[in-house]
């Protein structure tokens, strides 16, 4: 099979068609405002819900002692309208990592594999797949000492270090996340996520504010219709 010929577009940016992680979203999001209107065709009710309509295990009474948070898909229904996701993910500090695996164990999880970053995937005794990642980031003290809570009452990394996490990611599905987040947080909450994204990530940051402006678009009422034919 041939190999497939650069597109110009991002031939432009990667010559050999390999876009950096970093180039990958700039990319994405560049085309998405190009083509971006307003509005998504959700109503804003459901936009600005918070619910736990999906359930998934509490792993409140079996980590009881250690600092631990909710991050990835599930993390994000603290902050946006709830979606569908297939796994749990949550961050230790890494310090805590093999205790947190044994205390898993002993209420009858048991690991499937290692994770690429530090961590392992451990399935539950319901079949519910968990990622379990052992973090060391500069922020990660502060945020599982201060985790926010989901409408299911679990703990949740704050805004500012799930913006940071997910920017750092490679799927399309976590820019996207952050967009959504940001266009219905409040300007309090923005003016937090900005300080922690030039602080820690800061060549992030031009990112941000682009995924802000298209997080901002989706609240706004499209014009009506104009009949062409009149």
């Amino acid at each position: 099979m041939s190999a497939l010929p650069v597109p110009p577009a991002i031939a432009k940016i990667a010559p050999d068609g390999n876009l950096t992680p970093r180039q990958l979203r700039r990319f994405m999001i560049e085309m998405v405002k190009r083509r971006i209107k307003p509005g998504t065709g959700s109503g804003h009710d459901f936009l600005r819900r918070r619910t736990a309509m999906n359930p998934w295990p509490d792993l409140r009474p079996i980590l009881k002692g250690i600092q631990w948070a909710l991050i990835g898909g599930v993390a994000t229904r603290a902050y946006m309208a709830e979606r569908l996701t297939k796994d749990m993910d949550i961050i230790v500090h890494e310090r805590d990592g093999e205790v947190t695996v044994k205390k898993l164990q002993q209420a009858g999880y048991h690991i499937v594999s290692q994770l690429t970053v530090p961590g392992y995937l451990m399935l539950a005794p319901d079949g519910t797949e968990l990622d379990v990642l052992f973090g060391k980031y500069r922020w990660l003290k502060d945020a599982l000492a201060h985790p926010k809570e989901d409408p299911a009452g679990y703990p949740v990394v704050a805004m500012p270090y799930l913006i940071i996490l997910k920017l750092a990611a490679q799927r399309p599905q976590d820019w996207a996340d952050v967009s959504r987040m940001l266009g219905w947080a409040s300007d309090e909450d923005l003016d937090e996520v900005r300080a922690a994204v030039k602080k820690y990530s800061p060549e992030d940051v031009e990112d941000l504010e682009s995924l802000i402006y298209l997080g901002k678009k989706e609240q706004e009422i499209p014009p009506p219709e104009v009949d062409e034919e009149r």
